[in-house]
C-alpha cells in the first residue's frame, strides 16, 4: 500500500494524489471497487480505455505487492519507468535483468518495499518464483494480454495455460484478466482457462472513435505510403510489414525520401533493436517500420498513425495493431494497403503452419473476416465492431467509406463470367491466369493449356484487368470462391456459387477508388483540443513541449512520462499561475508537481 493513511475505500484519493486525475473514466471505478474489495475480474477494454489503472490503483489501495503478469518486456520497462516518475515503488523481473538488478529487486520484494512487480508468465510458472511469493503479502494478480491463454486468440502463448494454478496456490488473492482484443469465443476461453468462472466481467465498447480507418487497394504501395505520411509531418507513427527484409528495405527507402525512419524486428541485434525502440519512445518525429512482433505493450500515447503495407492475419491482429495509435484520445489515422497477393500469401502461411486442422480452419475464417472488412462498401467501424459482437449504427463519419461513400455496381454477370473461367479451366489456376483468359490475352500459358479455344476466352475483354482483380477479391470476401494453397494458389468454387450461376442471387461490387494524393488529407477530422487552441495558446503549447523535451532528455525518459500532450494542452489553455492551481490540471499529481512544477510554471509565466 503506497499511501497508508488512505483507507481501502479511497481509490479516488489515490487517483488524484498519485495520477493527478479527479475522476475515473467509463467502467474503471466499477472494476477497481470489485478488486479492492477482494473480488476477481475479467476486463475487456479497448486500448486507450485505461486498463492499467484498473490494476495499478487497487494494488496501491490494498496491502501487499500487486503482481502484474505480462509477456511484454517493453511494456514492463515503460510502465515501471512511468510509475517511478509518479513516486510509485515499481520493479520488473524478466530476462533482460542483470544478476545484480535481479538480486536488488528480490531484496526489495521480500522487505515489502515494492507496490507493483511486473513479471513474465514464464517466470511465474517456475517453482522458485511460486515459493518466493508464498511468503509475501500479495495485493492482487493482474494477468495482462489475457487473450494469449486462448488457442483461438491471435497470439496464443502456451505458458499462459499454467496461470490457472494461481487460484489454488494463493486463495483469497484477487485475480484479474485484462485484454484489449477478444472475440466472444476467446473471451469464454479466457474465463475457463484462467479459472475465473466466478469473476465479474467488465466490458465496454471496443470503439476507438478518435481513430480514422482507411483501407485502399494496392496500386503503387510505396507512393501510396508516402502520400499518406505527408499528412503526418512532425508526428510519430508505426509502419507494419510482414517480413524482416521488407521492414529494412522500407525503412531505408523512407530515409531517402526525407522521412526519419528506423527498423524494428526480432532478427536484429538486441542492442540495435532496443536503441531503435528507445528512440521511438523518446522522439517526437519518428517513423518506426516494424514487423507485427512490435507494438504490443508499447506505452507511447502520442502515436498519430499506424500504416500497414501488408495484410495482418485477422481482424483481432488488425484491431490490436491499429490500436497503438491515438492512445491519448487525440485524433489518429489507421491506414492499410492490400491486394489479392496479400490474401494468397497469408493463406499460404496458414496452410504451411504446424497448427492442427481445427486451428487452421479458424485462422482461415479470421483471415476471410478481415478481407470482408477490406472489401465492404459500408462503414468500416461498424464491420470491425460487429466482429467483436458489438452493434454499431454505421455512418461513423470517421472512416474512408463514411467520409467518401463507396460507389457500387451490379456485378452479377461479371461474377458469373469470373467463376465460369474458374470452372472451365478446371479450378487449377490463379487469378492472374484467369484474368488473361477473360480478357483474351494470348500468352504462352493460355495457348499451351488450350484456353484460347474456350468460349470464356475474351468473354470479359470489355472490363479492365484491374477491375477483374477487384471482382476476384470481392468473390473471395463473399465466400463464393476460395484459394487452394496446396494447388499453388488456384481458385476454386464454393457451394454458394451455384445460386449466382442460376441467377438466384444477385451481387453488387464496390468500385475501386483511384489512388489519392496528398489532397486526401482534407477529409480528415481535426476537431481535437490542440487544434482548438488560440494562436497564443498554441505558441505556449509549443513552449511547454520544449520544456518537456528538455526535462525528458535530462532524465533519459520518454517525454510523455513527464506529462502527456493532453496535460500540456490543458496547461496552455488554463495557464495556472501557482502550484495550487497547477494541481487542478488533469494529469498533475503531487509527485509530478514537486518534480516538474516549477519549470512548467516558469514557462507559463514567460508567456504571460
Amino acid at each position: 500500500m503506497l499511501l497508508p493513511e488512505l483507507t481501502l475505500a479511497e481509490p479516488l484519493a489515490v487517483l488524484k494524489e498519485i495520477y493527478g486525475y479527479s475522476e475515473f473514466r467509463g467502467k474503471q471505478a466499477a472494476v477497481i471497487d470489485q478488486v479492492v474489495s477482494g473480488g476477481d475480474a475479467v476486463v475487456l477494454f479497448p486500448t486507450g480505455a485505461g486498463k492499467s489503472l484498473c490494476y495499478q490503483v487497487p494494488a496501491l489501495c490494498r496491502k501487499g505487492v500487486g503482481v502484474v503478469i505480462s509477456p511484454l518486456i517493453a511494456l514492463m520497462r515503460d510502465q515501471v519507468e512511468a510509475l517511478k516518475q509518479l513516486g510509485v515503488r515499481a520493479a520488473a523481473m524478466n530476462s533482460s535483468l542483470s544478476q545484480e538488478d535481479f538480486i536488488a529487486t528480490r531484496r526489495a520484494l521480500t522487505r515489502g518495499e515494492l507496490d507493483l512487480l511486473y513479471v513474465t508468465p514464464e517466470r511465474v510458472a517456475t517453482a522458485g518464483f511460486m515459493e518466493m511469493m508464498r511468503d509475501l503479502q500479495i495485493a492482487l494478480f493482474a494477468i495482462d494480454e489475457a487473450h494469449c491463454v486462448s488457442q483461438w486468440g491471435h497470439d496464443f502463448r502456451p505458458e499462459y495455460r499454467a496461470l490457472d494454478r494461481l487460484a489454488e496456490a494463493f486463495p483469497g488473492v484477487p485475480r484479474m484478466a485484462l485484454t484489449a482484443t477478444a472475440d466472444p469465443h476467446t473471451r469464454e476461453d479466457i474465463i475457463e482457462r484462467l479459472a475465473l468462472t466466478n469473476a465479474a466481467v467488465f466490458t465496454t465498447s471496443f470503439d476507438r472513435p478518435n481513430i480514422t480507418y482507411e483501407i485502399v487497394e494496392r496500386a503503387q504501395p510505396r507512393r501510396q505510403l508516402l502520400d499518406f505520411l505527408s499528412r503526418h509531418k512532425g508526428e510519430s507513427g508505426i509502419v507494419y510489414c510482414l517480413s524482416r527484409a521488407k521492414v529494412e528495405e522500407t525503412a531505408e527507402w523512407l530515409n531517402t525520401q526525407g522521412i526519419r525512419a528506423l527498423a524494428y524486428h526480432a532478427g536484429m541485434a538486441r542492442e540495435v533493436r532496443d536503441a531503435n525502440q528507445d528512440a521511438f519512445l523518446k522522439e517526437d518525429e519518428l517513423c518506426l517500420v516494424a514487423t507485427v512482433a512490435f507494438g504490443m505493450g508499447i506505452d507511447k500515447p502520442d502515436v498519430r498513425y499506424v500504416a500497414h503495407l501488408d495484410l495482418p492475419g485477422s481482424v483481432e491482429a488488425y484491431y490490436q495493431e491499429t490500436g497503438r495509435a491515438g492512445r491519448d484520445g487525440l485524433p489518429a489515422d489507421a491506414w492499410m494497403v492490400y491486394g489479392m497477393a496479400d490474401v494468397t500469401q497469408r493463406g499460404r502461411m496458414i496452410d504451411r503452419s504446424a497448427a492442427a486442422d481445427e486451428i487452421k480452419r479458424v485462422e482461415r475464417a479470421k483471415l476471410n473476416a478481415l478481407l470482408g472488412i477490406c472489401e465492404t462498401a459500408d462503414c468500416r467501424r461498424q464491420a470491425i465492431l460487429a466482429h467483436f459482437g458489438e452493434k454499431h449504427g454505421g455512418r461513423c463519419g470517421n472512416c474512408d467509406t463514411c467520409l467518401s461513400p463507396v460507389e457500387t455496381w451490379d456485378g452479377t454477370e461479371a461474377a458469373i463470367k469470373a467463376m465460369a473461367a474458374i470452372y472451365r479451366t478446371g479450378e487449377r489456376f490463379g487469378a492472374g491466369h484467369l484474368i488473361d483468359v477473360l480478357t483474351g490475352n494470348e500468352t504462352e500459358r493460355t495457348e499451351r493449356f488450350g484456353h484460347t479455344a474456350m468460349p470464356v476466352f475474351g468473354a470479359g475483354k470489355d472490363i479492365a484487368p484491374k477491375t477483374w482483380q477487384s471482382v476476384y477479391r470481392q468473390l473471395l470476401a463473399k465466400g463464393l470462391i476460395r484459394v487452394d494453397h496446396e494447388a499453388y494458389g488456384a481458385l476454386k468454387l464454393e457451394e454458394g456459387a451455384r445460386a449466382v450461376f442460376r441467377h438466384e442471387q444477385s451481387l453488387r461490387f464496390r468500385v475501386d477508388r483511384a489512388p489519392k494524393g496528398k489532397a486526401s488529407s482534407g477529409t480528415r477530422k481535426r476537431n481535437d483540443a490542440k487544434a482548438a487552441l488560440s494562436e497564443q495558446d498554441q505558441s505556449l503549447f509549443e513552449a511547454l513541449r520544449a520544456t518537456r523535451t528538455a526535462l525528458a532528455k535530462e532524465l533519459a525518459v520518454p517525454p510523455y512520462v513527464i506529462f502527456p500532450d493532453t496535460t500540456l494542452i490543458a496547461l496552455a489553455s488554463h495557464r495556472p499561475g501557482s502550484a495550487e492551481a497547477m494541481l487542478e490540471i488533469q494529469g498533475v499529481g503531487k509527485t509530478k508537481l514537486q518534480r516538474y512544477g516549477a519549470e512548467f510554471l516558469d514557462t507559463i509565466r514567460a508567456h504571460g
